[in-house]
């Protein structure tokens, strides 16, 4: 979600304004006061916020501010997350995490980039967003440490989900090279596994595929006991929760349901169905100039995991909800064309997150839907 980038108090108050390079062994910090100031540049070890209390000390003395003067800073969102967002607010700081890949870049083919210059460009930047001036960049929403700790959940299954099909698709192709196919997996099965001239496959080999199969029923296990927490936490959830009433929707799991909840559909705070759309994607992606007017197809930003279920959400919804008015339309858009059809789900995906949202934050249910009871 975009955040809101305009000043809460007068720009006419004295402000110190801080950008962070954020580096693996040390962050740059270019410090000004406003338009027109060159920007002072100090060099802190990564993650020494007593080094970053100075910087901010020594640049309010230097900028002739009071000690007490309001302290903006910004940085780009990147592998630290927002552990520095919330040790910077700690510090009395009011931070903006942006999104690094609204800010516009120089197209040159060859053009300067040190840590110290890109510094300088955000701090810049940051005086201008703090002016009022708008789409300088977007900036994301930051989730608190409830919601950021309880995604890890619906991540590592998605993560172990992909881990067992790449392991199943290599057990396959070893199999393929001798002529053989991947029969139910129980047991040893790789002891009754024949190649091509019936023979058994080679110690080697066998011995490989068993190292495999123990990699697997590993996977499995931990497979089960995060959907069995994800059921847990469902049986356990208030009736009037998110999470409670996006499960009574027929064909919505628990799984898909914790997914979209967790990547931010509640604690994000939309304002409109735009900013629910944004996050997701899918997006048309018109190209006009003069008289060309091209469709460059569908937009491939927005959240990858809130796209890949809201995908599948979207085949369930049509299968389990022929009654909603959402399926209805879809049935007379796309017909039964299967290209159309293919392309037209993602009309629905988009459509149908819009609907959850305003089902699990207003109470209204997306129109013909079927609601099992609490």
């Amino acid at each position: 979600m975009i955040a809101s980038t305009r000043p809460t108090l007068s720009v006419s108050e004295p402000t110190l304004f801080v950008a962070f390079d954020v580096g693996k062994r040390e962050w740059k910090l270019a410090v000004t006061s406003g338009f027109g100031v060159a920007p002072w540049v100090r060099t802190v070890a990564s993650g020494d916020l007593a080094a970053v209390a100075r910087v901010v000390r020594d640049g309010r003395r230097r900028f002739g501010l009071s000690a007490t003067a309001r302290v903006v800073s910004c940085y780009e969102a990147g592998r630290d997350g927002f552990w520095i967002h919330r040790a910077l607010t700690a510090l009395g700081v009011e931070n903006r995490v942006v999104d690094s890949a609204s800010i516009d870049r120089n197209r040159r083919a060859r053009r300067v980039k040190t840590d110290r210059i890109d510094a300088i460009k955000l701090v810049q930047k940051l005086v201008r967003v703090w002016l009022g001036e708008p789409d300088v960049w977007r900036e994301v929403r930051v989730p608190t440490v409830a919601a950021e700790a309880a995604r890890h959940v619906s991540r590592e299954r998605t993560t172990l989900v992909q881990d067992r099909t790449r392991l199943i698709n290599q057990v396959r192709g070893w199999l393929a090279l001798w002529g053989a196919a991947l029969p139910r997996r129980h047991g040893a099965w790789w002891t009754g596994v024949r190649d091509w001239a019936g023979a058994p496959l080679p110690p080697e080999v066998q011995a490989r595929l068993a190292r495999a199969e123990v990699r697997l029923q590993g996977i499995e296990a931990q497979v089960r006991e995060l959907s069995a927490q994800q059921r847990a936490a469902v049986r356990a959830a208030a009736p009037r929760s998110a999470l409670a009433q996006l499960v009574r929707l027929k064909g919505v799991a628990a799984t898909s349901a914790a997914t979209v909840l967790e990547e931010g559909l509640v604690w994000r705070q939309f304002q409109n169905r735009r900013q629910v759309g944004g996050l997701l994607g899918f997006a048309p992606t018109p190209s006009t100039s003069g008289d060309t007017v091209r469709e460059l197809g569908i937009s491939r930003a927005g959240n990858k995991r809130l796209q890949h279920v809201m995908t599948e959400l979207a085949w369930n919804w049509v299968r389990w909800q022929p009654g909603s008015a959402l399926t209805q339309w879809y049935h007379a858009r796309f017909g039964t064309a299967k290209r159309m059809r293919r392309i037209g789900i993602v009309a629905v995906a988009r459509k149908l997150l819009i609907a959850l949202w305003r089902y699990v934050t207003s109470g209204v249910v997306p129109a013909g839907a079927i609601v099992t009871p609490a």
